[in-house]
């Protein structure tokens, strides 16, 4: 055999070992993503990739407003190398919530060493700058321990509201040499903007849409002091809380969650004026009525900057932004304008999506191909 020929055969046998190598790292991603949605029959079941076993193990997290109870998931015979720190949105699960048990296990199993931190205000349906102060605390805690953290720098991934947050937290001077990046998960970047659609329905580019009834009923939560006199708000206040945390059953019966809410219509029977008729449009999901009465309150419910990434300093850490098309909690022209106002004040590593393969927080099977390739494309750059 000629020399010549031996290099060429060498030369062809490299690039099918590259082709091999790069379509292996896509078949990952989208096995990764077809585990997120559950879809673990047809394709799925032929992709022959490898998921390392996970094991868990929960925590305390020290913060500065107090210690925060956290979950480590551990991918088993994985060096520690790469880590993420996941911080999920309103719910009052915590690490048990089944979609984010998942995530962080499905993630973790990637060979990433996960740490899932449940907000305690989030947990009680409230968005504050407390929270944003936990995030930068406990990702500069994690990103100290060396067991966990050898690098000394992480992912940061925040979900829903705690995605805005976490960016706030990502573009303070303790983090600024601590991040490999942020994700967020169908996050604001303006606070107040987002409670006025919440209110309103009307978006900044002119258009309208029905907001999430839900998300009304957090802001009358935060609202409530300013809604009734002083001797109303604490009865008001635990109505609206016993309604929200009837969404927290999700069982094919129901059961919890038509209790909770006999129980909150026996709060409502029970409050004075003007605390009953609030009370009675958050259980009636009078998203017209609450709204006008919500809407100028707004901007003060959401002054402070550590609430909005557009209010705050910008991070210089590479973000990847991805939200639901269809979001009607939080409007999916929040990650653009979002996009737009971290590569305005400096960010040039910015990579958003709006995708309809994504609801508010959760995967969407029933897309076009080319939605599913552009899903694919972002979340390949990301993990790859």
């Amino acid at each position: 055999m000629t020399l010549g020929r031996k290099r060429g055969i060498g030369i062809v046998a490299a690039l099918a070992v590259v082709i091999c190598w790069v379509a292996a790292s896509w078949i990952s991603t989208a096995a990764f993503l077809l585990d997120l949605g559950g879809m673990t029959g047809g394709i799925r079941a032929w992709m022959p990739v490898r998921t390392h076993a996970v094991t868990t193990r929960d925590l305390t997290v020290p913060t500065r407003h107090g210690p925060v109870e956290a979950r480590l998931f551990l991918p088993d015979g994985v060096p520690t190398a790469r880590t993420a720190i996941v911080f999920p949105g309103i719910h009052g699960g915590g690490a048990d919530e089944p979609r984010l048990a998942r995530f962080s296990t499905r993630l973790a199993a990637t060979g990433i060493t996960v740490l899932t931190v449940p907000l305690p205000d989030l947990r009680v349906f409230r968005v504050t700058g407390r929270s944003t102060d936990m995030i930068e605390d406990a990702t500069a805690w994690m990103t100290s321990a060396p067991d966990l953290t050898p690098t000394g720098r992480t992912m940061l991934v925040g979900i829903s509201f705690a995605g805005g947050l976490a960016l706030v937290a990502a573009g303070r001077p303790s983090l600024a040499n601590r991040l490999d990046g942020v994700v967020t998960v169908g996050a604001h970047g303006d606070l107040a903007r987002t409670l006025h659609y919440l209110c309103t329905g009307r978006l900044p580019d002119g258009t309208t849409r029905t907001p999430h009834d839900y998300g009304l009923a957090v802001i009358a939560l935060g609202a409530a002091p300013k809604l009734v006199p002083a001797e109303q708000a604490a009865a008001l206040e635990h109505g609206i809380l016993t309604y929200l945390t009837a969404s927290l059953d999700e069982s094919p019966e129901q059961r919890q969650a038509k209790a909770l809410l006999a129980s909150a219509s026996a709060e409502r029977d029970a409050l004075a004026e003007p605390a009953h008729t609030i009370l009675r449009e958050v259980i009636a999901r009078d998203v017209t009525s609450l709204g006008r009465v919500l809407d100028p309150l707004v901007d003060d419910l959401a002054r402070d900057p550590a609430l909005s990434p557009e209010r705050s300093p910008v991070t210089r850490a590479p973000v990847y932004a991805i939200h639901g098309h269809d979001d009607n909690v939080i409007p999916a022209l929040e990650t653009t304008m979002l996009a737009a106002d971290l590569r305005a004040r400096g960010n040039g590593r910015v990579y958003a999506l709006v995708s309809p393969a994504l609801s508010h927080v959760g995967l969407d099977a029933d897309v076009s191909f080319a939605d599913r390739w552009q899903l694919l494309r972002f979340w390949h750059r990301l993990i790859d």
